[in-house]
């Protein structure tokens, strides 16, 4: 279940990226990637790697670009999750 959440919220992320930044498209895609990271590796641990303290600046920049494209700033949104997910997986 989490596999093809994972690959439903990317699917959904490209594709509203293609639809000109359709806020949502990415917001339904970074909810449906969120969850399946929680069925995949357990909700103990997604917090656990969510809130770590050196990963805070790539956990605010990532939920605060969800943030803002559920606030239907898409471009804007996505251009400070990309940081988050760049600082915190990196």
């Amino acid at each position: 279940i989490g596999v093809g959440l994972v690959g439903f919220g990317l699917f959904f992320l490209l594709f509203g990226i293609l639809l000109y930044f359709d806020s949502v498209l990415l917001a339904f895609g970074n909810l449906l990637f969120l969850s399946g990271l929680v069925f995949i590796i357990g909700f103990r641990r997604t917090f656990t790697f969510f809130f770590q303290r050196p990963k805070l600046k790539g956990t605010s920049f990532f939920f605060g670009g969800l943030v803002v494209v559920l606030m239907r700033w898409p471009i804007l949104g996505m251009l400070l999750e990309a940081y988050g997910f760049i600082s915190l997986f990196r």
